[in-house]
This record gives C-alpha cells, structure tokens and sequence, in this order.
C-alpha cells in the first residue's frame, strides 16, 4: 500500500510538471553578455545578436513572450537550477558531463573555436613546445577554460575571465601572449579590431567531444521536456521556413 501511494504521489508530481511546462506563456532565457556576435548590446543599448534573434523568433513562433535574464557564466546553470529563469541559450555547448545537470534542445549551431594572438607574436603552431611559459586567456569555467587547463596548465599560465571583453584587453595590453574562445567571438572583438592587428594561429578547434560538444543548445530543467520539445519543434520550423537562415546570414554572412 505504501509503495503504490509513493507510486501515485510521484504520478502526480510528474503530470504537473509536465502541465506545468506546457503552460508556459512568458519564458524567462538566461543570457551571458556580451560575446558579439552571439550576445551582446548594440548601439542602442538593446540585447542583439545570433542567439538573441533566434531565441526570439523561436519564441514567437511558439507563442509565448520571450524575457532575457543576464547572468555572468559561472552562475549561469545554478541560476537556471535556482529558477531565476526557466531556460539558458547563451552559446552552451552541449556535452555530456552538462547533461548530468540539465536537459538540453537539438543543437542549433555548431561554432569552432580559435586561438588568437598579436600579429607580431612568435607562436605559430599550438602544442606545448609552443605554448611551454606563455600566459593564456580563457573565459572561466567554459568548455576552453577546461581544454586548456587539462592540456596544457602543466606548462603554461591559465588566466581566466568573467567576460570576453576583459581577455581582449588584457590581450591588447600585452598581459597575455594568447587567447582562447569561440571563432566568431574572437573574429568579432579582434580580427574586426580597426585599433589593433591580431591573427589566428593554428587550426579551428571542434575536438574532443568531450569538451566541445556537439553544438550549441538551449538548456533547460530536466523535468521541462515537454517545454524542450517545444523549442525543438520550433527550431525545426524556422529551419524549414528560411527564417533561420536569414538570421545566420545576417551574423555571419552565407
């Protein structure tokens, strides 16, 4: 009798979750900025960028009024545990030590990442004999901040960042001998720079799975599926229709 009220109790507490995921009308999306052009302010002051656009044309094409919480990255998956939102897409890769914590949508974009330095640095290739003394950016507790620490902390100094903009400048001011971070964050705030003459060295990163994942997704509560089925849904229209890809090109050309 006691188990199958445990059962039942549990029967219960499951259809309201998923009720209450359906019912959803104002969705709170967590969002670390600025990382242009993935998130970010423009000129006026207002969110933009590639994740900004797409979370709002996915929301409207589910239906519910989109609200964008900022929330600097470490915080971010606590802050969404914590229910201050009810949903994170902020450039988050999805992989499998994440899926332990949260549930995450099909991925949306794959983005590489780059190592970047000054034009006139005499780091060519990346491996430890290259990198053996140097001192490397990376954005704290992100998938780079983890590979660079687990593959070359041994002979090299990790300095970590709230933020991308504070890694830039440490980097313009000669702080750093190298930065890490995803391709189109590092083209936009360095290669894009009219002030200052970067380059990328070496190849674009997308391996181990490990730490880079299978792409970008939306991260929710793992009791929100039927909210992720949602977004899925959505995603997969805005694919089909062409919206998606007026939105890419519209950050990062054809």
């Amino acid at each position: 009798m006691k188990k199958l009220l445990t059962v039942s109790i549990l029967g219960v507490a499951m259809a309201a979750g998923t009720a209450l995921a359906r019912d959803y009308d104002h969705v709170r999306i967590g969002v670390d900025v600025p990382y242009e052009p993935m998130e970010y302010r423009g000129a006026d002051g207002e969110l933009t960028g590639f994740d900004i656009d797409l979370g709002n044309a996915l929301c409207a094409e589910i239906g519910v009024t989109c609200e964008w919480i900022e929330q600097e990255w470490d915080g971010i998956i606590p802050g969404l545990l914590a229910r201050n939102y009810d949903a994170i897409m902020s450039s988050m890769s999805i992989n499998e030590e994440r899926r332990q914590t949260v549930l995450f949508s099909d991925s949306y974009i794959t983005i590489p990442g780059a190592w970047f330095a000054p034009a006139g640095s005499e780091i060519e290739a990346i491996n430890e004999e290259t990198l053996a003394g140097k001192s490397i950016g990376v954005q704290r507790g992100t998938t780079y901040d983890n590979y660079a620490t687990d593959t070359y902390g041994h002979i090299a100094t990790i300095n970590r960042y709230s933020t991308a903009d504070d890694m830039v400048l440490d980097l313009q001011a000669q702080r750093l001998d190298i930065v890490f971070l995803e391709y189109v964050v590092g083209q936009a705030t360095l290669l894009d720079n009219e002030d200052a003459d970067f380059r990328v060295v070496g190849e674009m990163v997308t391996e181990p799975e490990e730490y880079f994942g299978e792409g970008f997704g939306i991260a929710f509560r793992q009791r929100d599926t039927a909210l992720a089925e949602r977004f899925n849904e959505a995603l997969a229209t805005l694919k089909e229709d062409g919206t998606y890809d007026e939105i890419y090109a519209k950050y990062f050309g054809e």
